[in-house]
């Protein structure tokens, strides 16, 4: 079920499905999120937990036992409990169920809330720990985006701003294997803070900056600097993906914490890279913001 937002003139629209944010249209009707079209790729913003990316062989040891768990967890085809719904703000509640305790082993609660004031979105993540035990997790976004281009232009005509200057070395992601590695490292053509965008740069998947001294990037027009802001301030990492060979019309702007497996990683789910955790009925909250540059 769809349920919309609304501020002077501005409109989103999240799925109770996964939480996921499915439209975000300035006055004009102007659509920024990718609309899911399947040729390509079927969902527009997963929420990513408890893992973020694939796990070696699709199973982690948690509590010592062997759990399956799919890429990007199960949020994403689970339905969540709408709470607290106004013209312009909504909250979306999941607690562990049957279902989640096959593959995650811990009591949660996960809310992520939307706040819609004109043109920006913020959202809120909330995770809980009603375990006995302490409880280990990732969290991410994924939201695509619509390339903000004109007739003639494609992902070419784009770039990515960050509010500090960057190194821009990234994670290599090694296909053949499905892991990161610390030892294959990519230095990113850019200059100070703008990274500019190509095709070749995503054919080895998305393009993984683990640590960033920025917290805000904008993914704009060249031309025309319109785009989109997202602000990031509690996420360590950020990844960039659009499908291999530059025919998909969108850019995900993905905030982590943590990643896809590591070769450097061992099958026990507590320490993975970036792991978080949260002691029993403790608490944590992670923000988000995206504004349209309209």
């Amino acid at each position: 079920m769809l349920i919309t937002l609304h501020s002077n003139g501005y409109e989103v629209a999240v799925n109770t499905m996964g939480a996921e944010l499915k439209s975000f249209k300035d006055p004009s009707g102007k659509e920024y999120v990718w609309n899911s079209d399947p040729a390509f790729w079927m969902r527009s913003s997963p929420l990513l937990f408890p893992t973020i990316g694939n796990l070696r062989n699709g199973e982690t040891t948690m509590k010592g036992q062997v759990y399956p768990l799919v890429k990007h967890g199960f949020c994403k085809d689970t339905e969540f409990e709408v709470k607290d719904l106004s013209d312009d703000t909504v909250t979306f509640l999941l607690h562990a169920n049957e279902e989640t305790l096959k593959s995650y082993p811990y009591q949660f609660e996960l809310s992520l809330t939307y706040h819609l004031s004109d043109n920006e979105l913020s959202m809120e993540y909330r995770v809980v720990n009603h375990d006995t035990e302490e409880m280990f997790y990732h969290i991410g976004a994924h939201p695509g985006f619509m390339l903000p281009v004109s007739s003639g232009e494609t992902l070419a005509d784009c770039e990515l701003v960050f509010e500090k200057a960057e190194d821009f070395v990234s994670y290599e992601y090694d296909l053949e294997n499905m892991e990161f590695n610390t030892e294959k490292k990519v230095v990113q053509k850019a200059e100070g803070n703008t990274l500019p965008l190509t095709v070749a740069m995503f054919d080895s998947d998305a393009v993984f900056f683990e640590h960033t001294n920025s917290h805000r990037v904008s993914f704009l027009n060249t031309h025309t600097g319109k785009g989109v802001t997202m602000d990031y301030p509690d996420f360590e990492s950020i990844a960039f993906w659009t499908p291999a060979g530059g025919n998909a019309p969108f850019l995900c702007l993905e905030p982590w914490n943590g990643s896809a497996i590591f070769h450097q990683d061992s099958d026990i789910f507590s320490e993975k890279r970036g792991i978080l955790s949260l002691m029993p009925e403790a608490e944590k909250t992670y923000h988000l913001k995206i504004t349209l540059e309209a």
